[in-house]
């Protein structure tokens, strides 16, 4: 403005799609004060659209020069996120008074910048000389455009509208309606909660044909489909929206394996770990759809199944149950080389992942030493998938007539559960050995994943026990959650990726698993505790939970180290508070059987938790309770529904 940059007063993000930015002209020279204000306001959607408003708060017109200048690198987002200079760089050309700039390395990729005003438009900027009247405000609009071989992707921008006309506001508006109302006394749970809607609604994605949601990874590095992330995501938001899990095993069965391809590691029956289609994706994990996931699959049939139980439509669920099959009988084969009856993975070639659980980082999996496993590698918590995905199966297989299969799938669960105990249990030390290497031997590091099989309900009362106390100790809790690795191991490091600092997903689920246990002591004490943990957490950060933080411990610092590539907002993260509501309500619906089960164990300064419009099947339902009493409205005569004392 006037040659100079403008002074920075606010930003405000109302939304995850869109931010404001108020500035001020530089005060002339002598002068301590601006009347000039401006405010740049930023919407995201299929291109980006900025309304730059100039206020003139004083009694005399002004006149002022912008100038705004506009270049692009066309980097990978492989790398931005790892620091790495961009190797192209943008070709500029004004084409109709419009700045188009185009990838010097390919000419196909380009974007398209326009503006309203009449600017003067030379290859990297606009000019524009504004008066403006006393007290009035003069409004510019600028949008850039991405483009393909020189074609506009099509625009959902309308000139002059306001945000919340906007198509993300729509979109977001849209999602709303239709999501459970969740509410509490609260006010940090509320806060995380509110921002959970939101920040769910802005990471859907439904760009296929058939208009079927999912939730992307995380922005800004993963904004598009990941098996694992996505389907965890959709269990936990299973009290919010139903609909959100089914468009995601669609979409994930879709792109299910059907042949062996070692550089994507495609496997038949295997769900996919990620799709990516910057310029980089091919040279990072060997193609643009990459299978390295080796518990994507069973946590696929574990969803079908739950889905199911919370009412998703039974012939989409029909219709998924050859998928299903496909991924258990992918889990007895591949994910099973060797048959000891346990899935272990290890990479096809040496452009996949090393580690292919959900601590996926080249050193995420290591001894009580520090010392990096072997593959291939059975990790603990993928063994309670397979078992809680065995199960899952067989109770469809008894709702669908196929009584044999159940039986056979109900004992292929107890003989792998009686496999793992005998395997994984480290009777010395009191929890499951994080894995099992290459040489069957155990890998003795204490981790959260233990808390998983809590998770599933393959742990035996005894070992829950034992887990529950180590858990509880200081080296586990950080004081604003579960620590991934415990501070006596040898790899700890609280500001790694794996190795020591805080996942808000992986706490969540490590709660959930300690209700189930409820029954043992201490179990519901620790997960009231590190559910706290949790929330004062977020509070920390705005009321959003980011990806991870740092496993610092509380008496260090006094709120969270944020972690600094973390994804905010991130899809399990923003979804991990869902998972708390429902764990603490003991809320588990069977709409087939016509059953709700509530058992509510609230934290006491967790006052009232409500639930508004739960869809449970063709029938809504609203929830209300408080400590360990529960009032469930809308349901009829030939619901069941079973409470605390029932």
């Amino acid at each position: 403005m006037d040659g100079r940059a403008p002074e920075p007063l606010a930003v405000q993000t109302p939304e995850a799609f869109a931010a404001q930015f108020v500035m001020r002209r530089a005060p002339r020279p002598g002068l301590a004060d601006s009347t000039l204000l401006l405010v740049r306001e930023r919407l995201v959607a299929d291109g980006m659209r900025e309304t730059i408003s100039l206020h003139n708060l004083d009694d005399e017109a002004t006149v002022v020069t912008i100038e705004l200048l506009a270049d692009a690198d066309f980097a990978d987002l492989f790398s931005v996120k790892e620091g790495r200079a961009a190797s192209g760089g943008a070709e500029t050309a004004v084409v109709d008074d419009e700045l188009v700039l185009h990838d010097r390395t390919d000419l196909v990729r380009g974007v398209r910048v326009t503006a309203s005003g009449g600017p003067a438009v030379s290859p990297g900027a606009l000019t524009w000389r504004v008066v403006v009247a006393p007290r009035q405000c003069r409004r510019l609009e600028l949008t850039v455009q991405p483009t393909w071989a020189n074609q506009s992707v099509k625009s959902r921008f309308r000139h002059g509208e306001e945000l919340q006309a906007s198509a993300p506001a729509r979109k977001i508006a849209a999602w709303r309606d239709t999501t459970t109302t969740v509410e509490t006394d609260h006010p940090a749970l509320m806060q995380v909660l509110t921002r959970t809607e939101s920040d769910l609604g802005a990471l859907l994605i439904d760009d296929d044909a058939a208009g079927r949601p999912f939730v992307a990874a995380g922005a800004p590095w993963y904004m598009t489909l990941f098996g694992r992330d996505s389907l965890l995501t959709a269990w936990m938001a299973l009290p919010i929206d139903v609909g959100l899990s089914v468009g995601t095993l669609q979409q994930l069965a879709e792109t299910q394996g059907r042949r062996e391809d070692p550089v994507t590691e495609e496997q038949p029956g295997r769900i996919m770990h990620e799709i990516r289609r910057g310029p980089a994706s091919a040279d990072a994990l060997g193609g643009n759809v990459y299978y390295g996931s080796v518990d994507a699959t069973l946590l696929f049939v574990m969803l079908l199944a739950e889905a199911w139980r919370w009412g998703a439509d039974e012939a989409a669920v029909r219709a998924l149950l050859p998928a299903a099959d496909a991924a258990l009988e992918w889990a007895e084969h591949y994910g099973d080389g060797d048959g000891d009856g346990f899935v272990e993975y290890r990479r096809a070639t040496d452009r996949g992942l090393i580690n292919q659980g959900w601590k996926d980082s080249f050193d995420g999996i290591n001894d009580a030493t520090g010392r990096v496993a072997t593959a291939p590698i059975a990790l603990c918590e993928v063994q309670g998938y397979h078992y809680a995905a065995l199960l899952g199966r067989a109770e469809l297989a008894e709702a669908f007539d196929e009584a044999a299969l159940a039986a056979r799938l109900r004992s292929r669960a107890e003989s792998l559960r009686k496999r793992f105990i005998d395997a994984f249990w480290l009777p010395d030390r009191g929890w499951y050995a994080v894995a099992l290497d290459g040489r069957k031997q155990p890998v003795d590091a204490l981790t959260s994943n233990v808390g998983h099989c809590l998770w599933t309900g393959i742990a035996t009362d005894e070992h829950a026990q034992r887990i529950v106390e180590r858990l509880a100790d200081e080296d586990m809790d950080s004081g604003f959650g579960l620590r991934t690795l415990a501070t006596t191991m040898g790899a700890y490091n609280p500001m790694s990726y794996h190795n020591g600092s805080v996942w808000p997903h992986d706490t969540a689920i490590v709660i959930a698993g300690l209700l189930r246990y409820a029954h043992i002591n201490g179990a519901v004490e620790l997960a009231e505790r590190l559910a706290a943990g949790l929330l004062e957490a977020a509070g920390a950060f705005g009321g959003r939970l980011p990806e991870l933080y740092c496993g610092f411990p509380r008496a260090q610092f006094g709120s969270p180290v944020p972690y600094p590539t973390s994804c905010s907002p991130q899809a399990w993260a923003s979804a991990a508070p869902l998972l708390l509501v429902r764990s603490f309500l003991g809320l588990q619906p069977h709409v087939p059987q016509r059953r709700l089960t509530v058992c509510p164990r609230l934290p006491r300064d967790w006052g009232h938790v409500t639930l508004t419009d739960l869809r449970l099947g063709d029938v809504t339902v609203h929830v209300r309770a408080e400590g360990e009493v529960v009032k469930v409205d809308g349901l009829d005569d030939g619901w069941q529904v079973v409470t605390t004392g029932a």
